[in-house]
């Protein structure tokens, strides 16, 4: 009786769960995984990418964060106004002023306008342009990380694809390694070959399906990578447009080279850096200079709180002070950051010419290597071409009872080999270029 009692309890438990969480269901008939499959071209993922991407988007706040500082810099030289009030109390000692001889009275009161200008700061005007630099070094910092992001796209991009062609090459091998198999089993029904021909090319099969599991894997992996850069959730479902066929030419070394040194965010960061040290050296030999600022004052500053005394005069009135501040002896502190400021310039001088020597080796490696893959790409064909002649003369043959059957296993391997290859050469190419053109800032 209990027992029953339990299972109808359960069963009414699970039913008003069920009809709780429909209406839910109904609302989101599906997550993120379940979204229709997006077709991508190469010139979409790197849109996507860019929109996605948290280190962009915070080498962009970066930039932001600089124009702030270079605006701040420049209102620096605007003159400032205020408006100061104060009241001051001093014990009394029956004298007017009291017990503090400096002040005026028992009670003062300040209510005054103040307007405040520096007339000459050097180091301010240094630190103004040393903004400007740093401004321009952040917008190049933020290239950098751009450029970063495409050559990451682009890798993956072509990852997926040259694997999207290992399956198809897997594919194509199972269904010739199963043919294979059907013609040992014939011809060892018909006594014309030994059992152990009709093991060795099962053997062959399953190693085929083998490849096809890790080659399948292996485009998971790719697709992964790849969207977790494209989509803020990875498991949105995607296909590619494969444009490996796409063998465009390579334009003459020296024109690349220069475009390179014109774009390059790397080389463009460097030079900021410079710039900016030098004005940072500026900024410490300011130190010896004098500054020269203005302030006017216009209200009240009277035992009284008012604007005209007993007598009708008026307690309303201005002042101005001009201030000349000469440095005289700090303890040779301006002469060290004057030195510390000499030495980080000279460590951007070096961190330049080390930039401009990478960018040119970078670009000649890379030049060098795209040239190689392209050179390679009619042999690569040419080998795919009479490796799948070779495996049919070799099917003939060895149906002839010329060859054996490790000749046909060989032959099968190696036009698997010359299929990926050819693939491989392909996706080489078109990274190399498309390096190319992130390095001249074609993307």
């Amino acid at each position: 009786m209990f027992v029953a009692r339990a299972k109808g309890l359960l069963i009414s438990t699970v039913a008003v769960c069920w009809a709780l969480a429909a209406p839910v269901q109904a609302q989101n008939p599906a997550g993120p995984a379940q979204q229709a499959n997006i077709t991508i071209d190469l010139k979409n993922a790197l849109e996507r990418a860019r929109a996605n991407s948290p280190q962009l988007q915070s080498a962009s706040i970066g930039v932001e964060l600089a124009q702030q500082d270079r605006r701040l810099a420049k209102l620096g030289f605007y003159p400032s106004a205020s408006y100061f009030n104060q009241y001051i109390y001093t014990q009394g000692n029956g004298t007017e002023s009291g017990i503090f001889v400096v002040n005026d009275g028992v009670h003062i009161y300040n209510s005054q306008a103040v307007v405040h200008q520096e007339l000459y700061a050097p180091g301010k005007l240094a630190e103004y342009r040393r903004t400007i630099a740093a401004e321009a070094l952040a917008a190049a910092r933020r290239d950098v990380a751009l450029r970063g992001l495409v050559a990451t796209v682009i890798q993956n991009y072509y990852g997926v694809i040259a694997s999207q062609r290992h399956l198809a090459t897997a594919q194509q091998s199972i269904s010739e390694a199963r043919g294979f198999v059907d013609i040992t089993q014939k011809l060892e029904s018909g006594g014309e070959v030994a059992h152990s021909d009709v093991v060795k090319a099962q053997l062959t099969l399953q190693q085929r399906e083998r490849d096809l599991m890790d080659t399948q894997l292996a485009i998971e992996k790719a697709k992964v990578g790849l969207a977790v850069l494209m989509f803020p959730d990875y498991r949105t479902d995607f296909t590619l447009v494969d444009d490996l066929g796409t063998v465009g030419t390579l334009p003459p070394f020296d024109q690349i080279q220069a475009l390179a040194k014109e774009t390059s965010p790397d080389l463009r960061a460097a030079q900021e850096t410079l710039r900016q040290e030098q004005y940072g050296v500026s900024i410490a030999r300011s130190g010896y200079l004098p500054t020269f600022t203005f302030d006017y004052f216009y209200g009240i500053d009277n035992r009284q709180f008012a604007i005209h005394d007993e007598e009708g005069r008026n307690r309303l009135g201005s002042s101005a002070q001009a201030t000349l501040n000469i440095p005289v002896f700090n303890w040779w502190t301006t002469r060290s950051k004057i030195r510390q400021a000499e030495l980080r310039r000279q460590q951007a001088q070096l961190d330049l010419t080390l930039t401009q020597r990478e960018l040119v080796s970078n670009l000649h490696s890379t030049y060098l290597e795209a040239q190689s893959a392209l050179a390679q790409l009619d042999s690569l064909k040419r080998t795919v071409d009479l490796a799948t002649e070779s495996l049919r003369l070799t099917n003939l043959r060895y149906q002839a009872g010329e060859v054996s059957v490790l000749e046909v296993v060989d032959a099968q391997s190696t036009l698997v080999q010359a299929r990926n290859a050819h693939d491989d050469g392909l996706s080489r190419y078109r990274l190399a270029l498309g390096n190319l053109q992130t390095l001249t800032g074609n993307y």
